[in-house]
């Protein structure tokens, strides 16, 4: 498969109204989040996250960890406050750009400079006059196909004693996972990962996926069995 390489990563990410992208999935968004957090700083990366809402469902207690400099303007209440800085304080603001910065377990009280519309043009047309590539750029599409190469380690002549079992509790449950096969038939996980090597060679499966489960190609229990006999 084709390798694909950004040509350049921003050095500034910003991600304004959060909890407008919370609403959706805030589970999954929330574990991408921290993994982004958790790395940026290693390749000098500033992550900034921004929001109106402050409430605890928004901003947990992982992302607070993950995000240590934290700025608060003035806000609706003490609770507010506490969710932003783990103080209160900032309903106690005096208003626009009068603010509160929290690092390394020390708040300091800031005035933030007023930046008008005439301020932000003059910024955007010097950023507008940096060199740029001389062309876009553009990220590949992504194309879903079920056609791969099987692994070539894999012999389906000497199937485990278990690969049937397997692939029907695969198929019950819809779910490729290597884990799932280890706890149901109390195996290791390197037996159980040589059995999802061999579905995978016979087509049940997907390949790995990342952190993801694999997906699972076969439907129902009637064509899994169909398939089973056609294999011998």
């Amino acid at each position: 498969m084709q390798k694909f390489i950004l040509q350049s990563i921003p050095y500034i990410v910003v991600i304004d109204e959060f909890a407008g992208f919370a609403i959706f999935d805030d589970n999954r968004l929330s574990v991408l989040l921290n993994q982004l957090a958790s790395k940026v700083h290693t390749i000098g990366i500033h992550l900034i996250i921004s929001t109106q809402c402050p409430s605890s469902k928004i901003i947990t207690g992982s992302i607070k960890a993950n995000f240590p400099a934290r700025l608060a303007f003035k806000v609706a209440s003490s609770t507010d406050s506490r969710i932003i800085l783990d103080i209160s304080g900032a309903e106690q603001l005096a208003g626009p750009g009068d603010a509160l910065f929290s690092y390394g377990g020390k708040t300091t009280r800031i005035q933030i400079a007023y930046a008008g519309t005439r301020d932000i043009e003059k910024i955007a047309s010097f950023i507008g006059q940096q060199q740029s590539y001389l062309s876009t750029y553009c990220l590949p599409e992504y194309v879903e196909t079920y056609d791969y190469d099987f692994p070539p380690s894999v012999d389906l002549s000497d199937k485990n004693p278990l690969f049937d079992e397997a692939a029907r509790l695969i198929v019950i449950h819809k779910l490729g996972s290597t884990s799932l096969i280890q706890r149901k038939f109390s195996i290791g996980y390197s037996r159980a990962g040589k059995i999802m090597d061999q579905l995978e060679a016979a087509g049940i499966v997907g390949p790995i996926l990342g952190s993801s489960v694999r997906k699972v190609y076969i439907q129902d229990e009637y064509q899994l069995e169909e398939f089973l006999n056609s294999l011998g």
